[in-house]
């Protein structure tokens, strides 16, 4: 996968875009969401998840108090917020490294603060803010890549 970066003007194409994400999407892997609070990472969720057949866009909600979900399909599927885990103990009580010993699809919201070391394939994806709806949303296989201009976008609209 290389770096992609797409506008997305509504919350219907936010969820299409993880619908699409979803395709290439093989387990092990770790999707590795970041953005802003309200940019669109569960929105994005609900197209992944409903994409890979785990579970309905209605099913995905923020796990901001239950922190993970899980789906099932042909996979298992995590959903996983760390919004609130402020340090490495908190991400230990979370048993992450059991769902790790595992072939699963793992989504991670907040994944800055997800510092436990994996060999899995990672997808980072970075959602933005651009005004009203509108959201950029950059999928690349290294964060390094999220930092890199994208020929053609242009500044923020």
């Amino acid at each position: 996968m290389t770096r992609r970066e797409f506008i997305s003007r509504s919350a219907e194409e936010t969820v299409q875009k993880g619908r699409e994400l979803a395709l290439e999407l093989k387990p092990p892997v770790v999707v590795r969401l970041s953005g802003e609070l309200g940019a669109g990472k569960t929105t994005l969720t609900k197209g992944i998840i409903s994409g890979l057949g785990a579970g309905t866009e209605e099913e995905v909600t923020s796990p901001t108090f239950t922190l993970v979900h899980v789906f099932h399909n042909h996979c298992k599927v995590y959903h996983v917020d760390l919004y609130r885990v402020e340090d490495f103990h908190d991400l230990e009580t979370l048993a992450l490294e059991d769902i790790l010993a595992e072939s699963a699809i793992i989504v991670v919201e907040w994944s800055e603060r997800f510092s436990l070391r994996t060999d899995w394939p990672a997808v980072h994806v970075r959602l933005e803010h651009h005004g009203g709806d509108t959201r950029r949303i950059t999928i690349a296989d290294s964060p390094g890549e999220l930092e890199q201009p994208a020929p053609g976008l242009g500044k923020k609209p």
